[in-house]
């Protein structure tokens, strides 16, 4: 499995920064995220718009760590964030629907982001007490794993008129059904005894056998070993659709 690869961009503000960006970005590698950053990738001599340009191009996401210093780079277009903001700004302007740069606010009192990020969401640092929520949150972002998954589509609760069963005379499931249905409204014992289904229908025993298998087959009701009977739940959709209650 491939690991999403973050390319980690910042301003060099001070050495106590710089140690929070590397401490942030070995915390995204060691929770599954290939994190690019300056401080394990550049060496003396190291050709630095290069290495810009080629890891900006294959990271699958750009963390922008939002420092008040930071916007104003981004925005006045010095040094290496405005060059980073300009290759950036140059690939999203080909794919205007990209979610590539996540903003990470990294501020005190503030939450400002460069203006060509204006329009994006952002996660929350600049309070440490709650780091634990925003590194959560950015984890599930980059492994696109959200806390909470659409559920599918379900059918309508509303059966249009036309596709109703049409009701049939003398169908003696459907006696059947009416006369469990109504015990199962009225009594606490929520069963029908089989006497009394053959009382109130008015069928022979063999008859009433058959279309108690017949229900049964259907899935409307189940029997035990006394003969009584019991609505299953597919018996109470059976009961809504033909109006039973």
């Amino acid at each position: 499995m491939t690991s999403p690869v973050a390319f980690i961009s910042y301003s060099h503000d001070s050495q106590e920064h710089k140690k929070w960006v590397l401490d942030f970005a070995t915390r995204l590698r060691n929770s599954g995220i290939d994190a690019v950053l300056d401080q394990w990738e550049l060496q003396p001599g190291d050709d630095i718009p290069h290495f810009m340009e080629t890891h900006l191009a294959r990271a699958e996401r750009v963390l922008m760590i939002c420092t008040e210093r930071y916007v104003q780079k981004a925005n006045s277009g010095s040094g290496g964030v405005g060059y980073e903001k300009m290759i950036v700004t140059s690939e999203l302007l080909k794919r205007i629907d990209s979610n590539k740069v996540i903003p990470i606010i990294r501020q005190q009192g503030t939450h400002q982001v460069p203006t060509f990020l204006k329009s994006k969401l952002f996660i929350d640092f600049s309070r440490d007490e709650e780091a634990e929520f925003g590194f959560d949150e950015l984890l599930r972002a980059l492994h696109g794993a959200p806390l909470f998954a659409k559920p599918p589509i379900g059918n309508s609760p509303f059966t249009p008129i036309g596709d109703l069963p049409e009701e049939r005379t003398g169908d003696p499931v459907r006696k059947l059904m009416e006369v469990v249905v109504a015990d199962f409204e009225a009594s606490h014992l929520r069963y029908t005894k089989y006497e009394d289904v053959r009382l109130v229908v008015g069928m022979s025993r063999i008859m009433l056998d058959a279309v108690i298998a017949q229900a049964k087959e259907n899935g409307l009701i189940t029997q035990d070993s006394d003969g009584d009977v019991r609505l299953t739940d597919v018996g109470k959709q059976y009961a809504l659709r033909h109006k039973l209650v």
